[in-house]
């Protein structure tokens, strides 16, 4: 199916082409690129995307954007980065679609996937999400070109890390529903407090159109801070959560044989009772906020139950494996993608639940913490011992604060990097383990689970 004309893209994007061609998808990663793709040539630091127009071609591109002269099918344009947000900003107004927005300092990857999930399971291939986690001044323009004319339902996911970045994604996205999933200490050598990454992170609801509506994390102490934020621009904001007093609030939750959660939500005067595939409170939260966007653009809450007891962990961020291992096996969970002090709580929560031999966890160190590093990292004392960690590998230089705190309380060691984290964690995992692999995804925790997964550990 066609997802853009040459004319289409010139029109857009004030640009010149070449002649005619078609086009059925988007990337500016020549790595990407697939048949019948648009390849955005982008001007970066460190490369420069005209370098690789013949790769792309290679590949199958059927055109490219482009700001240098080139035989290969294009359109020239002045600036390319321009070109993509004008060709994003195209696709926006062409959509007849229900626009979702989705930011929070933990859970959006998540929270996005789980969207997406239901909503495709009321109206399958009717929803449009942005991939992986494009969810920058790049990702997100990427995204919405990428947006099929016809979808229904559109869910963005929208990420900063200075104030001001979601001011100018929402102008792009132009949300019909806009989702913050939760407030906590992430990026916090930018921000002066949470207080101040709750106004960044309430920027999204600058965006919403006329009618539109916020969803709200009930339990947050920022929670009036964001109500705040949001009423200016929105007609209805619904708060969801596990406490009393959540528009869409969990009335029962009890843990199943599985590992997941049977929750009984409660949404005005109706109930609604639904299986969470992935275990922890934190994932019920995330899960309530899924069903009051459903609900806000019109879904099947009950279809949205289905894909939510379906939906399985996403790699980096809870997928789940067994290791095989001499006599055994041993059980990973994968969240190697991200950290932050709330998400290392709840994800040791989620250790600590586990039925196993022993408990492990793999800590690589939380990035971008700023002043307050040390004592964050030594905080996580607490939530090891509750978890009944038996060992604890800390990989990083930050996670010195946490060695101290953990001496005669549980057994530990504090290795420089992921290589050596690989060798200790081999020399003390066996059959019957659950191992919890997380961090900041520059410390590259995902090669030592890619190394358990194929067996090379």
């Amino acid at each position: 199916m066609s997802l853009w004309t040459s004319a289409e893209i010139a029109a857009a994007t004030d640009g010149v082409a070449s002649g005619d061609f078609i086009v059925t998808g988007v990337t500016f990663d020549s790595r990407e690129v697939g048949p019948g793709d648009l390849f955005i040539a982008m001007s970066g630091e460190a490369t420069d995307g005209h370098k690789f127009l013949d790769q792309a071609s290679e590949r199958g591109a059927s055109g490219a954007i482009v700001a240098q002269a080139t035989t290969h099918p294009h359109v020239l344009v002045p600036d390319t980065m321009v070109a993509l947000e004008a060709l994003a900003t195209a696709s926006r107004a062409r959509s007849k679609a229900r626009i979702i927005g989705v930011t929070g300092s933990v859970g959006k990857t998540s929270t996005k996937e789980a969207l997406f999930a239901a909503l495709d399971r009321g109206d399958p291939g009717a929803a449009h999400r942005s991939v992986k986690s494009y969810n920058n001044h790049t990702g997100v323009p990427l995204s919405l070109a990428r947006m099929p004319a016809d979808a229904r339902f559109g869910v963005f996911e929208m990420g900063m890390n200075h104030a001001g970045e979601l001011a100018h994604l929402t102008t792009l996205v132009r949300p019909h529903v806009a989702m913050v999933t939760a407030i906590a200490p992430a990026h916090t050598a930018f921000f002066p407090d949470e207080s101040a990454i709750a106004d960044a992170k309430g920027e999204i609801f600058a965006g919403l159109q006329p009618g539109g509506t916020a969803i709200i994390p009930f339990d947050s102490p920022h929670r009036e801070r964001l109500i705040a934020a949001a009423r200016p621009h929105a007609e209805r904001i619904v708060t969801f959560g596990l406490e009393d007093g959540a528009d869409v609030r969990a009335i029962e939750t009890m843990r199943t044989a599985a590992g997941g959660t049977f929750v009984t939500a409660q949404l005005g005067t109706r109930e609604l009772s639904f299986t969470m595939s992935q275990p922890g409170l934190h994932w019920v939260s995330n899960a309530l906020g899924v069903l009051a966007v459903v609900e806000a653009v019109g879904g099947d809450l009950a279809l949205a139950g289905l894909a939510l007891a379906e939906l399985g962990g996403l790699q980096g961020r809870g997928a789940r494996f067994m290791a095989k291992l001499a006599g055994g096996e041993a059980l990973v969970i994968d969240e190697s993608y991200n950290a932050n002090p709330s998400s290392m709580r709840a994800t040791l929560a989620v250790l600590g639940a586990e039925a196993a031999q022993r408990r492990i966890a793999v800590l690589g160190e939380m990035r971008e913490l700023g002043d307050g590093s040390a004592a964050y990292h030594a905080a996580l004392a607490g939530p090891i011992d509750e978890a009944g960690v038996a060992y604890a590998v800390l990989v990083g230089p930050e996670m010195a604060s946490l060695a101290n705190a953990l001496e005669g309380r549980v057994q530990f060691v504090h290795v420089a990097d992921t290589a050596a984290a690989r060798t200790t964690l081999m020399t003390i995992l066996a059959p019957g383990d659950a191992v919890l692999i997380k961090g900041s995804n520059g410390v590259g925790l995902s090669a030592l689970v890619a190394s358990l997964a194929n067996g090379t550990a």
